[in-house]
C-alpha cells in the first residue's frame, strides 16, 4: 500500500470511528457530516463527503465496520453447534457473537447504541438488516426453527421479532450503563450474554395461549 493510500485508509477509519461515537451519543439525524469531520480532526469539513459520499454511504460503512467480525465469530459457532436439536445452542449462536464482538472492541464502545437507533427507523432498519443479515443469520434461524416444529408460523413470526427487539435494545442499555458509569449486574459482556440467552430461549420455548 502506497502512503497515500495508508493516509487514506487512516482517515477513513478516523471518520468511522467519530461518526459511530456521534451517532451513539446525539442521533444519527441530530449529526452533520461537518461535526463528524471535525471530530475526526480534518480540517476540511468535506471530508466525509470525499471518503463516504452521502450521509447514508457512511452509515453503511459503520454498520459493515462491525457486521463482518460479528458474521465471523457466528460462522465459528454454527460449526460448532453443528445440527443441534437444542434450541438454547441456535439462541446462543445468535447472541453471543454481538456480546462478543462488543467485549473486544473494549471499553467504551458506541456500535450497540447506534444499532439500535437504525433498528427503528424504517429506512435505515432495512440498510440494516441488508448488511448485517446475512447467510449465517439465514442458517442459525434455520436450526432454531428445525428445533420448533409445532410452533404456528404466525407466533414464531411474532416471537422472532420480540427476541430481535431484547437483542438489539438490551445490549444497547448495558453499553450505555457502562458508558454512564451505571452499575450493571453482570460483571462482563459473557456472563450477560448468559442471562440474554436464557431469556431468548424462554421466550421460544413458551406455551402458547389457545385461540379463543
Amino acid at each position: 500500500m502506497s502512503v497515500k493510500a495508508a493516509r487514506s485508509a487512516g482517515t477513513r477509519e478516523t471518520l468511522l470511528a467519530a461518526a459511530e461515537r456521534l451517532f451513539a451519543e446525539h442521533g444519527v439525524f441530530a449529526v452533520s457530516n461537518r461535526q463528524i469531520s471535525e471530530a475526526a480532526g480534518q480540517g476540511n469539513n468535506a471530508a466525509v463527503g470525499y471518503h463516504f459520499g452521502t450521509k447514508t454511504d457512511l452509515i453503511r460503512a459503520v454498520v459493515r465496520r462491525h457486521a463482518e467480525p460479528v458474521d465471523a465469530l457466528r460462522r465459528r459457532m454454527l460449526a460448532r453447534t453443528g445440527d443441534s436439536h437444542d434450541v438454547r445452542d441456535w439462541v446462543a449462536c445468535l447472541v453471543r457473537p454481538g456480546a462478543q464482538h462488543l467485549a473486544q472492541l473494549g471499553s467504551p464502545t458506541w456500535y450497540a447504541r447506534f444499532a439500535a437507533q437504525l433498528m427503528t427507523d424504517p429506512v435505515l432498519r432495512e440498510l440494516m438488516i441488508d448488511e448485517a443479515f446475512g447467510p449465517s443469520i439465514e442458517r442459525n434461524l434455520d436450526g432454531l426453527n428445525r428445533c420448533l416444529p409445532d410452533l404456528p408460523l404466525p407466533v414464531r413470526i411474532e416471537r422472532g421479532a420480540m427476541a430481535r427487539h431484547l437483542m438489539v435494545h438490551t445490549l444497547a442499555e448495558r453499553e450505555r450503563s457502562l458508558a454512564d458509569g451505571t452499575p450493571t449486574v453482570h460483571p462482563d459482556w459473557e456472563t450477560y450474554a448468559d442471562g440474554l440467552v436464557d431469556a431468548i430461549t424462554g421466550l421460544w420455548l413458551a406455551p402458547v395461549t389457545p385461540a379463543v
